[in-house]
């Protein structure tokens, strides 16, 4: 694959990543827990970390998250965890799914480009999956932006590229 597309494809998803970053170091403490929001602030950040981390997966089947996060984010009840995730454990999660991004756009190859991501209805090569997650991953960060504004008046700006 040509490097200019994967340095393409970093600079847009890491941007996206980027937003979902600043996004959680905005969050006051008043709001981080707020259980009047549904979804919860710290919630939405984690539900965000734990799709990018699972999208990025070579492999859906065997995909386990880092601790202290589990599956119970799949399970189709809607479990919640057990309790709210802090502003540093989401961060160092966000810090190793960007490391898990870069390193898999990184490794592209017009081979690998190819395999497939099947998990449930979803049936992807890598390019489309990696597209879809940032999707996912900006509608978040577009969410949690609205959340400050709407509750402090204030939110980060928009980031147009990741740095080197």
């Amino acid at each position: 694959m040509d490097s200019s597309i994967r340095t393409i494809l970093w600079q847009q998803f890491g941007a996206a990543i980027d937003m979902l970053e600043n996004a959680i170091r905005a969050c006051p403490a008043e709001l981080w827990g707020r259980r009047s929001l549904v979804p919860e602030y710290w919630y939405t950040a984690y539900h965000t970390l734990f799709w990018l981390d699972y999208y990025l997966s070579e492999s859906p089947a065997t995909f386990a998250p880092p601790p202290p996060f589990n599956l119970d984010e799949m399970d189709p009840a809607g479990l919640l965890p057990d309790r709210v995730y802090t502003q540093a454990e989401l961060l160092n999660y966000l810090a190793y799914g960007r490391g898990k991004c870069r390193a898999r756009i990184a490794s592209l190859t017009e081979e690998t480009v190819q395999h497939r991501f099947r998990a449930g209805r979803k049936d992807f090569n890598v390019v489309e999956i990696l597209l879809y997650n940032m999707r996912h991953v900006q509608h978040h960060a577009g969410q949690l932006n609205l959340l400050l504004r709407q509750n402090i008046d204030d939110a980060p700006r928009w980031v147009s590229q990741a740095g080197a």
